[in-house]
């Protein structure tokens, strides 16, 4: 397994055209040759070895954006205490992302299965940032290799003879639908075409559903085939799929005018009222539901994600960017990244944008701690209003 594939145990046009910039810069993923799964024999028991939580999949998982606490759209320094890669004089993005910042795959520090407490004497994750469910798979069944790394079942193959795995985490299939296409071509359309995107976006995701899904249960058939090869039953693990957060909020919680550029140049959420709605409303809970029919038809425990960053939004009228005198909260700052690129030339990777931020992943963490506490059931993770990370708790789908 590869070194680095488990984690360290609108006012100035000028602007604008940044934006676009970066809208068009968003899908980054570029997947690489197929490398060839070594033969094993199938044990006959499982590994004695330390017990171990394992996450596999996308950026969603891999700790995308933990590099951030909150958005501020300073221009210097820890951008009003926001950037945990700053140094005092400088910025490192491996403090929080370690060998990974390199490749890409953005493994934070604080990402889920770091955050979670499930009891695991080892917390691995394999996810990695733009992740699509082919690389996932085992080369052998058609798998490939991304960012320098073997695909994830291949790592997990060598993680499951060397631990006794307990819990698998999975979040994948929004790369397969196009997610960073659908968010840039939005960007656009409020930025500089002046129309919606929705109609069109909508017609993507639906021409799309049906491979992406069948990828996602592709992706838990090769999970299950490493770990009945690295001599588990199904009933000694467990396997959770979970689904996407919305990153911003419905029109009617937009803390900035859609007129004007203050969406843009300081929200960092250039979308119209309604793609905003639309996506909130109808994209999100249209992704879940999917996902939570193939991890019933799969067998695999469901996570809901969908409404953990209510009031938590990116330019969500319920919190505030930080100030020079008022820094950073988990109560009261955005819990995911604003589209980056254009409000500062000098501030994080394009890729972070839309994702769980420092305080989003802890929350997520949080869940998946209430879900390993229940051995059964399907259930969504929500916040509390006015609440850090231990005010998330789960209702029963």
């Amino acid at each position: 397994m590869p070194e680095n594939s488990s984690s360290i145990t609108r006012s100035a046009p000028r602007l604008g055209r940044r934006l676009l910039t970066a809208a068009f810069a968003l899908p980054l993923a570029v997947a690489g040759l197929a490398v060839a799964a070594p033969a094993h024999a199938a044990p006959t028991a499982v590994p004695s070895g330390p017990t171990a939580s394992v996450s596999l999949g996308d950026s969603y998982i891999s700790g995308e954006a933990g590099r951030w606490k909150g958005n501020s759209a300073g221009t210097s320094g820890s951008r009003n205490g926001t950037d945990r890669a700053w140094t005092g004089s400088s910025y490192d993005p491996s403090r929080v992302y370690g060998t990974t910042a390199a490749s890409g795959c953005d493994r934070s520090d604080v990402a889920e299965v770091l955050s979670a407490s499930t009891g695991a004497q080892n917390e691995i994750n394999l996810a990695c940032s733009g992740a699509v469910t082919a690389n996932v798979f085992r080369a052998a069944n058609g798998g490939q290799s991304y960012k320098g790394e073997a695909p994830q079942a291949d790592q997990l193959a060598t993680v499951a003879r060397q631990n006794n795995v307990k819990l698998i985490t999975l979040s994948i299939g929004g790369n397969d639908l196009g997610f960073a296409d659908v968010i840039s071509t939005c960007v656009q359309d409020y930025l500089i075409w002046y129309s919606y995107c929705h109609d069109s976006a909508q017609s993507s995701i639906d021409e799309k559903m049906s491979t992406a899904m069948a990828g996602v249960g592709k992706a838990i058939d090769e999970v299950r085939a490493v770990m009945a090869d690295a001599g588990y039953a199904r009933t000694d693990y467990r396997l959770v799929l979970q689904s996407y957060p919305s990153p911003i909020p419905r029109s009617a919680e937009m803390r900035y005018p859609e007129s004007g550029w203050t969406r843009s140049n300081t929200g960092g959420c250039p979308f119209w009222d309604g793609d905003a709605d639309w996506a909130r409303d109808s994209l999100v809970p249209q992704i879940t539901q999917a996902l939570a029919g193939v991890a019933a038809a799969k067998g695999a425990q469901f996570l809901d994600l969908s409404d953990m960053l209510q009031g938590r939004e990116v330019c969500s009228t319920a919190t505030r960017q930080p100030t020079a005198t008022s820094g950073p909260s988990a109560t009261t700052s955005e819990w995911a990244r604003f589209l980056d690129g254009g409000l500062n030339s000098t501030q994080g990777a394009l890729q972070e944008s839309m994702h769980p931020n420092y305080y989003g992943q802890s929350a997520v963490g949080r869940c998946l701690t209430l879900l390993w506490a229940r051995p059964g059931g399907d259930y969504s993770c929500r916040n509390t209003a006015g609440q850090d990370a231990s005010g998330m708790y789960l209702t029963a789908r």
